[in-house]
């Protein structure tokens, strides 16, 4: 097979034009074409009067290699690389012990199903539920302004990406193509086969919640075990390595080779590893709000006459600017056509996310706008950046009322300096509900400051954007964990042996994809330490 890349097409171009870019492509005639396949297909948007979509193909051709030797120098024709998955190790058929993975995220999902597929039976750990009676116990707060700090937006299987938009696309390097495996995995789970050729896949939070179950169950079948509401509270370290781990409900399980992959939110097992010598160290992170418009609008600004077109969907966005205070403003996790959700873990805070359903069809689009916090923001502490967090949802929470609704304003008053008292023509999606406040009682100064500036700066990208009636919701403090726990090139600990951390709560990822991809690597990497196999592994 040979792969063509950047093949673009006008947007409402018929069938038969792909098969005829090949042929030009080549300078083959149509009987040398066998046939072709669609590995990637995206859009470019840039002149919202002219969008182009852009493909990528594998095309079997007659005379391959005769065909490529005639190309040679055309950096869009290239053999079609392999992406087929391939086992780094077996198990042993005697294990001293299992494998323990800790946490069901994206991360600990496919750290445990890479063991589980080598043979190694591992023990996974969730401290919350499984992932239906976690649904129940997030909507407990939605609906109800009860929080179960066991089971919610954070904890409980499927990891806090359960309630997100489900994006499964990363700017990762990825040589060894691991992210076809995760979509793979994926799509044998339930996703729509879609998310293995669309430029920018997502699933949305009801389909993963099935999705999910079914990689729970293909983990049982292969002999891993998972077991719910069992949080980690103590680890077992003897001369530098690890022996095992100790439950909350005073079990022991002894265990030489534990997979950290707890999430950004796991406060208090960071404080556990701090206590127990594991190295750790801040990292940057940031903080921001909430902001909602009207899908319509963003839509309108990004696609002009051809918003609502269905290979195009709900228009997203990515913003960046940057503050002559020197600080950075960026869009995250952008939701189109979706809704603002509550997603604390502790009592007395307030923390905002986004989720979108696969349709995409709330009425508005949402996305974090964050400034970029950096360790000297605070006391030089490993753990400062988590009391840092805790501060400024502590203050959402009292300026939402204390009832876990959360404080927002309208953006025209944000910039104005001036406290919101009624809405306009955006409703905010938040449920338990909001408050109109000034958020600037919320936020850091500098983001305060960067936050004013950054707005309007967007609305000459986005026609709209800085509307006064546009809502901000606040507060949005876990974009990433503000804790490294570092590892070396062998995945484990610096100073504990038989500690892998991983995912986005050891520092080392940054949504679904990449967290799936990292749990691999830490997966490949104890397989090979237990198979007693050498080799050497980008940490990245």
């Amino acid at each position: 097979m040979l792969r063509l890349t950047e093949v673009r097409l006008p947007l409402n171009h018929p069938d038969s034009a792909i098969r005829a870019a090949i042929l030009k492509r080549l300078g083959i005639d149509a009987s040398e074409l066998s046939g072709y396949s669609v590995f990637r297909r995206g859009y470019d948007a840039r002149k919202p009067s002219a969008i182009m979509l852009i493909y990528t193909l594998d095309a079997e051709v007659a005379n391959e290699a005769a065909l490529l030797k005639r190309l040679e120098g055309e950096r869009h024709v290239m053999l079609t690389p392999d992406t087929r998955y391939q086992f780094v190790a077996q198990a042993p058929k005697v294990q001293a012990t299992r494998p323990v993975v800790i946490g069901t995220g994206p991360c600990g999902l496919f750290a445990g199903l890479l063991l589980a597929q080598m043979g190694f039976r591992p023990i996974i750990l969730e401290r919350g539920k499984a992932v239906r009676e976690r649904t129940k116990d997030t909507f407990g707060l939605w609906r109800k302004g009860q929080l179960n700090p066991e089971s919610n937006v954070q904890f409980g299987e499927g990891g806090a990406g359960t309630f997100s938009d489900g994006k499964l696309y990363s700017q990762i390097k990825d040589p060894q193509h691991h992210g076809r495996k995760v979509l793979t995995e994926f799509v044998k789970a339930g996703a729509p086969p879609e998310i293995l050729y669309v430029s920018k896949p997502h699933i949305g939070t009801f389909r993963l919640v099935t999705m999910v179950e079914n990689m729970r169950a293909t983990i049982q079948g292969l002999g891993g075990e998972i077991r719910f509401e069992c949080r980690v509270e103590d680890l077992d370290i003897d001369n530098g390595q690890v022996r095992g781990i100790t439950l909350a409900g005073g079990e022991f399980i002894a265990a030489s080779h534990v997979v950290l992959a707890v999430g950004h939110s796991a406060r208090d097992t960071f404080q556990m590893l701090y206590d127990r010598g594991v190295y750790l160290e801040a990292k940057p992170f940031s903080i921001g709000l909430r902001i909602e418009h009207p899908q319509s609008l963003i839509d309108r600004a990004r696609f002009g006459k051809h918003a609502g077109h269905p290979l195009l969907g709900a228009a997203d966005y990515k913003l960046v600017h940057h503050c002559g205070n020197g600080r950075s403003v960026y869009s995250f996790c952008m939701c189109p056509g979706g809704t603002v959700v509550a997603a604390t873990s502790e009592p007395g805070l307030v923390v905002t996310n986004g989720m979108s359903q696969y349709s995409r069809n709330e009425r508005n689009a949402n996305s974090g706008i964050v400034v970029g916090i950096t360790p000297a923001d605070y006391p030089e502490h490993p753990l400062a950046g988590i009391a840092y967090q805790r501060h400024w949802e502590a203050c959402a929470f009292k300026a939402g009322g204390g009832t876990y609704a959360a404080p927002a304003q309208l953006v025209g008053d944000f910039i104005a300096g001036r406290p919101s008292t009624v809405l306009g023509s955006v409703v905010p999606s938040y449920t338990p509900g909001v408050r109109l406040t000034d958020l600037s009682s919320c936020l850091p100064d500098y983001v305060t400051v960067a936050l004013r500036e950054a707005l309007p700066a967007f609305d000459k990208q986005i026609r709209g954007f800085a509307m006064h009636d546009a809502v901000l919701t606040g507060v949005e403090t876990r974009t990433s964990s503000p804790v490294r726990v570092k590892r070396n090139d062998d995945f484990q600990s610096l100073n504990t042996r038989g500690l892998f951390p991983a995912g986005e709560g050891a520092g080392y990822a940054g949504g679904i994809l990449s967290a799936a991809v990292d749990g691999i690597k830490v997966a490949e990497a104890v397989a090979l330490d237990i198979a007693g196999t050498t080799g050497k592994r980008s940490a990245q």
